[in-house]
């Protein structure tokens, strides 16, 4: 079930602290079933792929410890689980909202195709991979039925690929002659990949700029333009760790860096001030 990486979900608060709307009982309550959701469909997707992965994932130097591919775990069990939390997924988008129950259905099925046939081809895996987290992005709003901003959409999107195309770099850079594990790996070069996190950087940058100024209150510090410094730096701080090789898996690196955790508070801290300023 991976509980590490249900940090990711965390971006499903996104799109209502954006919005200022987190002071609300009823938006805390969807976006609460919100990020439960999430985190059981995508341990379901994780089972599922790990069972249609087992036989590759023999052969990598980390991924042959997980439970289906080092044999702890029997396929059927894996399967069941991953039924299982589909449905207590599917019920608890429900309890928010018919929207978010549409959103987890399609998240799902994305995930599955994402497994059985996106994955091994370059470009629509980073695709299909950064519109899962802009769906986790927008899935607060869509719970609490919240009005998301086309700026806020952007810098999900932009700064989703940053993300993934980072994570497939150090994974190049990790595994060298050994990418032949993950099938698109062997069609993409460093080069590519730098080029993709680069231009991704710089228009998640731009994204979130027009989104801050879009929200700057008439009076008082403009809290929400003040928090461009902390964005810029949260990015070019992840980017250290992704030229690095160091990105495999973005999870550890929000529990591990300490100086990207401290610019994560100030960030936080000022877009805060920005939305009880406004």
């Amino acid at each position: 079930m991976r509980p590490k990486q249900w940090t990711k979900n965390v971006l499903v608060v996104a799109a209502p602290l954006a919005a200022g709307a987190l002071g609300s009982v009823p938006v805390v309550v969807d976006t609460s079933l919100a990020f439960l959701s999430f985190c059981a469909i995508s341990s379901a997707g994780y089972a599922v792929n790990d069972v249609a992965d087992r036989e590759v994932d023999q052969h990598h130097p980390l991924k042959r410890e997980r439970p289906v591919a080092s044999g702890e775990l029997s396929v059927r069990s894996a399967l069941g689980l991953a039924a299982v939390l589909f449905l207590v997924a599917l019920a608890l988008a429900l309890l928010a909202s018919w929207k978010l129950l549409l959103l987890v259905l399609g998240y799902a099925v994305l995930q599955v195709g994402y497994t059985l046939w996106f994955k091994h081809e370059p470009v629509i895996d980073l695709a299909v991979v950064s519109t899962g987290f802009l769906m986790r992005a927008v899935a607060g709003g869509v719970a609490a039925d919240l009005r998301i901003s086309q700026w806020f959409l952007l810098v999900a999107g932009f700064g989703s690929l940053f993300v993934v195309s980072g994570k497939r770099y150090s994974e190049l850079h990790t595994l060298g002659s050994e990418a032949g594990t993950r099938r698109s790996l062997i069609r993409y070069t460093p080069t590519y990949l730098r080029f993709v996190w680069g231009i991704s950087a710089a228009a998640a940058v731009m994204s979130y700029s027009l989104w801050a100024f879009e929200m700057q209150q008439s009076t008082g510090l403009p809290w929400h333009a003040l928090s461009i410094a902390p964005f810029v730096m949260a990015l070019l701080r992840y980017a250290v760790d992704i030229d690095a090789g160091m990105a495999a898996e973005p999870e550890d690196i929000i529990w591990r860096d300490r100086p990207l955790q401290l610019i994560g508070l100030a960030w936080l801290v000022l877009v805060c001030l920005g939305v009880l300023g406004a």
